[in-house]
């Protein structure tokens, strides 16, 4: 199982479910936000979190994880080649390699055997969480602040369970965005609460792919483009931003990117 492309993680490890197959891995080397401010959210409590099956599986390897001085950024549990646990995991720095998803790999694996909260047999992938990440902590918010992003409510809040928009950071309980879809009678900038949110993530963009290929060469903090630039849709392309960089062989297993209404 070898994904490649922008859109999927940037390492990935992939085990069928005897344990005992040969793990492949794909390699895009590229690291995310680093420094005192990333360091600092190595023991930040995810907002974000799963439920059911998936939430079980989490509070099982999660532990495992931190003692490896790795975070967990998110579980899913899908139906993919019949049953398919995935695991997203980086270092406090946001930073990840092939070498540390093996490792997550192994000492995850003995400790489902143990609690089996799976009735079946199950793949298990580990990854990081790639270019369009999920934002599953309140300093992934803050760090990715300037950049195109979309969230999903649990409940609607201001009449809305969809949001897409510039994150502008941070303020108390709230993740701040600026809407780029607002309407010319609707309040364009909102303060979402973190409580709230199911799910968020970066919206894969040139402009996301180009800073993060630069952070991970230079390790220099961001210089973020201005939200128009980000935002503003392409001349000729209606909403689109533009056609992603390089080709993918399929779907990254976490997600396809459509266009929400």
């Amino acid at each position: 199982m070898i994904k490649s492309g922008p859109a999927g993680p940037l390492f990935f490890i992939g085990r069928d479910p005897g344990g005992g197959g040969t793990v492949r891995a794909v390699n895009q080397a590229m690291d995310e936000p680093t420094g005192e401010a990333a360091a600092a959210a190595g023991t930040e409590a995810r907002i974000v979190v799963e439920s059911g099956v998936a939430a079980r599986v989490a509070a099982i390897v999660e532990p495992a994880i931190a003692d490896l001085g790795y975070r967990l950024v998110r579980v899913r549990v899908t139906g993919q080649n019949g049953c398919t646990v995935q695991i997203m995991a980086e270092r406090p720095d946001g930073s990840m390699t092939v070498e540390g998803c093996e490792a997550i790999s192994q000492a995850v694996s003995p400790v489902l055997d143990v609690d089996d909260p799976i009735q079946a047999a199950y793949y298990l992938e580990v990854s990081s969480p790639g270019i369009d990440r999920p934002l599953v902590r309140a300093g992934d918010f803050e760090r990715w602040a300037g950049h195109l992003a979309k969230i999903e409510m649990s409940e609607p809040f201001e009449r809305r369970k969809r949001f897409r928009g510039i994150l502008r950071g941070v303020s108390g309980p709230n993740a701040l965005l600026a809407r780029d879809d607002a309407k010319s009678d609707e309040e364009r900038d909102v303060a979402i609460p973190m409580a709230l949110i199911a799910e968020a993530r970066l919206v894969l963009t040139d402009a996301l792919v180009t800073e993060s290929l630069r952070r991970g060469k230079s390790g220099l903090p961001p210089e973020m483009p201005a939200a128009d630039e980000i935002a503003g849709p392409r001349k000729g392309r209606g909403k689109s931003l533009g056609p992603r960089p390089g080709k993918t062989s399929g779907p990254a297993p976490h997600e396809t990117d459509t266009e929400e209404e």
